[in-house]
This record gives C-alpha cells, structure tokens and sequence, in this order.
C-alpha cells in the first residue's frame, strides 16, 4: 500500500504501538451517529430535553463527549454524578426510552457527505463493512440497513444491545471483528466521538478519526486516534489515493 507521508507514518506508528509485523486491511468498521449519519445534533436536543424531564442537567457538550458509550450507562453514570444515588438498567431504559421517544418525533438526519461514495468504494476494493453503534434505537437502525443495505446487512451490525460494556470499551469493536473474520491489524475503526476512539485503539485497530462535531481535534487526538481527518469526504479522498 502506499499513500502520503501523514497516512504511512501513522501505520508506521500503528504498528510500532502494539507490537504488529503487518497491518493489511480487510475490514472497516464504522461508528454511526456523527460518521454515517448527520444526527448528533438532533441527539444532542433530544438528550437535552428527555434528561431535563428527569432533574438532570446535559449540554450539547456532554452529548459529544458521551457519544457512543451506551444510553444507559450514560444515563447511570449522570445520575450517580447529579443526583448521588444509584439505579439500576431497567430504570435507566425507561429514561432512556423518553429520549428515544423525542428523537422519533425529530426531522430524520441526512446521510453524511461522502457516505456513500465512500462505502461504495471500499466494497469496489473488496473490504468488509461493518457498523458498531453505541445506539438502540431501532427505527434509525432500521434507516440505516435500508439507506446502505447494499454494503451492509444485520449480520454485519453491532448494537448496544449486543455487549454488556459499551465504548470506551474495547468489547463492541472486538464484536465487530469476530463478525467480519478479522484480526486487530486488518481491522479499521472509523470514530468521530472521544469514547468511540478509546474504544477502536483498546481493540488495537487501527482508529481513524473524522471529526464532525464542535469539539477540538485534540480531543479525539488525546484519545488515541492513529490519524485525524476534518470529514469523511476527506477521508474517502485519501481512500482514493492509497493503492
């Protein structure tokens, strides 16, 4: 493979990092809201409005810096932070699905710029594609197998109901690996979300980050991405340079 110097140093640091002789790339794994989709800021609304109902405080700030990690471990860990006590799963669902609830009644987000062109050209290069998503909602999941339902299918689809510990772990990426077949290094994470860094580098892929948002690229950086990039039309850029 060869590409510009940015790109070969960050592979060469990739596998300096953890230790691996070869990185050949045969899967990409990408995250939903804010990478594929257009949605974190309807997300960020919604957070706002359904954790309100419920006494606690999220700006949109804190909606970015969660992306991610599960609903309900979010909802757990702002409660035990704002509220001192302690609740269990089934009650955090319930808040849950109250945010859940208002985003269904939001306009629909529109695809990411670049999208598809991009998945489009992966498949022309033979790579798997696969989607980890901290999400659960099942309607914009739903969206997604049908607006890209010629790259992907369920087989190929990580969800926050299928793992116990969400991002910042590594187990949803290491999920997704086990469903494509691959190893570490011939695994691609695609993040635009702090936590959904952390999460692809503790799998020892090799993590892009896009950075979609308003949060600095520092952020994604200190996390641990191999390599940053402003948008995923910047990426699909580089994709197309690499041989």
């Amino acid at each position: 493979m060869t590409g510009n110097h940015n790109y070969q140093f960050s592979i060469l640091n990739y596998k300096n990092k953890h230790g691996f002789e070869h990185f050949e790339p045969k899967a990409v794994l990408f995250d939903m809201d804010g990478v594929l989709v257009n949605s974190m800021p309807l997300h960020a609304i919604a957070w706002q409005k359904s954790m309100a109902t419920f006494g606690l405080k999220m700006t949109a700030e804190d909606a970015y810096m969660t992306e991610g990690a599960r609903g309900i471990d979010t909802i757990r860990i702002m409660v035990r932070r704002q509220q001192n006590r302690e609740i269990d799963e089934q009650e955090a669902q319930r808040m849950y699905d109250e945010k859940a609830r208002i985003f269904a009644t939001m306009k629909k987000p529109r695809l990411m710029y670049g999208a598809r062109s991009l998945l489009r050209e992966l498949k022309k290069r033979g790579m798997q594609v696969a989607i980890v998503t901290g999400s659960g909602q099942r309607p914009l999941i739903n969206r997604l197998l049908k607006d890209f339902g010629e790259f992907i299918d369920e087989e190929h689809l990580v969800t926050a109901y299928d793992v116990k510990r969400g991002k910042p772990h590594a187990d949803p990426y290491l999920l997704g690996m086990k469903k494509c077949g691959t190893h570490p290094w011939e695994t691609v994470v695609v993040e635009n979300a702090p936590l959904g860094v952390k999460a692809g580098v503790a799998a020892k892929a090799f993590t892009i980050a896009v950075n979609t948002g308003p949060l600095p690229d520092s952020a994604l950086l200190e996390s641990g991405a191999d390599i940053l990039f402003s948008s995923l039309n910047r990426l699909l850029v580089e994709v197309r340079r690499v041989k």
